[in-house]
């Protein structure tokens, strides 16, 4: 049997989501913990997007095979009493044998979100981006509209990052104020390693007027990592969670996100 999982957690604490010898990441907490669960030596999960050290993840899925039946909310109750306090299970679904957490999304949310204040965080600390220097967003805004559509995100792209083709398409972008608080809300086909990080040290150095917004098309055609500002930070990046089609039946995967500034 398959069985899909809804997971949010605090990336802080962690090395990222994938699993590492040092037994430090959110994969290797969450498969440690169902292994507990299901009194099995070793249980293999795959998910719907992988986070780096120090990202968060609100809606996390996973999915992987199991012989154990037990009652979805069992998965949900008897998971979280084996992971810390900083990772939960927030739904269990059986799925089809055809169902891939990551091929058979459609789509992937990302939120980041950053204070605004002369004053660093405290604690928020690991939780949100920082910035001293006001933002517009109107200059972000109009960047941001280069962005819309399919492109060759070169410029975005990691040197690490492993994935087949740089050419993805970023649907939606909003960008929001909340008090000191600003809101970025992304979503995509795909997204690259560091791609959103990317963007974000680039939206940041329009914002302060360090370059105008068409400076962002100049990136994007440059197709070269040189040609961008330097990756931000971690701390206030969110992995929002999948989208899939209503034909896999399962929770609705958008997060509860609200309660973030």
């Amino acid at each position: 049997m398959r069985l899909a999982l809804g997971v949010s957690y605090s990336g802080t604490a962690y090395q990222g989501w994938q699993s590492q010898s040092s037994g430090q990441t959110i994969q290797d907490k969450l498969e440690k913990a169902l292994a507990q669960f299901c009194d099995t030596p070793r249980v293999s999960t795959l998910c719907a997007g992988r986070t780096d050290a120090g990202v968060h993840g609100l809606m996390q899925v996973v999915h992987f095979d199991t012989e154990l039946e037990r009652d979805p909310y069992s998965w949900v109750r008897g998971t979280n009493r084996y992971l810390p306090s900083d990772i939960a299970v927030q739904w269990a679904q059986y799925v089809p044998d055809s169902f891939h957490c990551r091929a058979s999304a459609t789509g992937r949310r990302y939120v980041y979100v950053l204070l605004d204040s002369i004053v660093r965080p405290s604690l928020e600390a690991g939780r949100v981006g920082w910035v001293y220097r006001p933002l517009s967003e109107d200059a972000m805004h109009q960047a941001s509209l280069h962005l819309l559509g399919e492109h060759d995100f070169s410029s975005f792209r990691a040197s690490s990052c492993q994935a087949l083709s740089p050419v993805k398409t970023l649907r939606h972008i909003r960008i929001s104020k909340h008090g000191a608080y600003w809101r970025f809300e992304f979503e995509g086909n795909a997204f690259l390693h560091h791609m959103i990080r990317n963007i974000m040290g680039c939206l940041v150095t329009i914002g302060q007027d360090h370059q105008s917004p068409d400076w962002m098309r100049e990136v994007l055609q440059a197709k070269s990592r040189d040609a961008a500002a330097p990756t931000f930070s971690p701390d206030g990046l969110y992995f929002a969670g999948p989208v899939y089609s209503s034909e896999w039946g399962l929770p609705d995967t958008t997060p509860a996100f609200d309660w973030l500034p």
